[in-house]
């Protein structure tokens, strides 16, 4: 696995991803010991039309996101399950073209609910969308409000940050979270 090292620490690039199929949120942050930075954030938009063609452009998009800036771990949230059927399987296609993006680069991908990463980020589970951007805000030092996908895929990337690479880097492969610990 790749990892950047700057001085004595060791530092991780995590590539947070929100997808959706309108608009897939992305969120890049690096860690370092304990303390996180922001490197950059954003939103892939697909245009209507042709779903295969809205699939390609959440696949190149975020491919080119993973060129650019190298990350080395990847953190994604689940689907969650909407009252419509055919939302949820949508949401699911633009999930799996996001996860494909980060396969096909060699990296590891790690997902977490929606409850756990609001529980990372806000303390609450059931946090408000405008709580979790605000927490971003604050816990990434922005100067301005993020685009909400991209909050929350930047949330997704601190909840692994905090999660996924607690414990002294042990691997959580294969572990959950409830209530905020490894089970």
């Amino acid at each position: 696995m790749r990892q950047l090292a700057l001085g004595n620490s060791q530092t991780i690039r995590i590539l947070g991803i929100d997808p959706g199929l309108r608009a897939t949120g992305f969120g890049i942050l690096e860690k370092s010991g304990g303390k996180l930075t922001y490197v950059t954030s954003g939103c892939i938009r697909t245009a209507t039309g042709e779903l295969p063609l809205r699939l390609k452009t959440i696949l190149d998009g975020l491919a080119e996101v993973i060129g650019d800036n190298a990350p080395v771990q990847v953190a994604v949230e689940k689907v969650f399950v909407n009252v419509n059927p055919q939302s949820t399987l949508l949401l699911g296609q633009a999930r799996g073209a996001a996860i494909c993006a980060a396969v096909m680069h060699d990296l590891p991908v790690s997902e977490y609910t929606a409850l756990q990463v609001k529980q990372a980020v806000v303390g609450n589970g059931h946090a408000k969308k405008e709580q979790v951007q605000e927490m971003v805000k604050r816990l990434l030092r922005l100067a301005g409000d993020p685009n909400p996908d991209a909050a929350d895929a930047l949330a997704c990337a601190i909840c692994h940050a905090h999660g996924g690479q607690g414990l002294g880097l042990l691997a959580t492969a294969g572990y959950r979270m409830k209530r905020g610990r490894l089970v």
